[in-house]
Formats: C-alpha cells, sequence, structure tokens
C-alpha cells in the first residue's frame, strides 16, 4: 500500500487546461460576488 502513495505522478499533456478555459475562470471569479441577505448568502455575476 505504501508504494501505491509513495510514486510521483506525473502531469501529462492532456490534462493542462486550455488557455481559454484559464482566462474564463478567472474573469468569471472577478466578476462574482456575494452578498449577505439576513441569514443567506446570494451571488451576484456583475456582467
Amino acid at each position: 500500500m505504501a508504494k501505491i502513495y509513495s510514486k510521483e505522478t506525473l502531469v501529462t499533456p492532456s490534462m493542462k487546461p486550455k488557455k481559454e478555459t484559464v482566462s474564463f475562470l478567472l474573469n468569471y471569479s472577478k466578476a462574482l460576488s456575494f452578498i449577505k441577505v439576513g441569514k443567506m448568502n446570494v451571488e451576484v455575476i456583475a456582467n
């Protein structure tokens, strides 16, 4: 069992995200904000 967890995992080229995907996620996270209303949190996307 120790051998399974001690192996170093390598990142293959197919696992790397495209630049467009990273850009989309960063822009989405910049536009997303949370507003607390009473005991609830409301998600707002500012476009």
